[in-house]
C-alpha cells in the first residue's frame, strides 16, 4: 500500500536546489505538493460543496470579492480546513505521517496556504 500511495502521485519538476533547506520545506516539496496536485479536482469539489452549504452567490462576485470570500473561508471555517487537510493527510504513508506529526502545526499552515492558493487561482478564473 505504501508504494501505491507514492506511485500514484504526480511527478513535479524539481524546484531550485539550495544548499540549506529545512526538513519542513523538503517535506512540503516532496510530499505535500504532489499529493495536493493529485487531489486538485477533489479539493475543488469540496470547496464547491462549501459554497453550496454557505448558500454563497459566488458566481456573481467580482474577482476581488471571490478572493476575499475564499480567504475568509480558509481563515474562519475550521471544518473546511480540517476537511481539506484530511484529503491530503489521508494519502501519507506511515513514515510520512510520523514525519508530519513532528511539525504538524507548521505543515498544517502550509497545507492550508497551498490549497487556498490553488482554489483561488482556479475558481476565480472558472466561476
Amino acid at each position: 500500500m505504501t508504494e501505491l500511495k507514492i506511485e500514484m502521485r504526480p511527478v513535479l519538476p524539481r524546484l531550485a536546489k539550495r544548499e540549506e533547506i529545512s526538513i519542513e520545506e523538503l517535506f512540503q516539496n516532496h510530499v505535500l505538493r504532489p499529493i495536493i496536485k493529485l487531489q486538485h479536482h477533489l479539493i475543488l469539489v469540496c470547496f464547491e460543496n462549501h459554497l453550496k452549504r454557505t448558500k454563497s452567490d459566488f458566481s456573481n462576485y467580482n474577482s476581488d470579492q471571490k478572493t476575499e470570500f475564499i480567504s475568509k473561508s480558509f481563515h474562519r471555517n475550521q471544518q473546511l480546513k480540517t476537511e481539506m487537510r484530511g484529503l491530503i493527510v489521508g494519502l501519507f504513508t506511515l513514515k510520512e505521517y510520523k514525519e508530519y506529526l513532528e511539525s504538524a502545526s507548521f505543515l498544517n499552515k502550509r497545507i492550508n496556504s497551498i490549497i487556498e492558493k490553488r482554489v483561488s487561482d482556479t475558481l476565480i478564473e472558472r466561476i
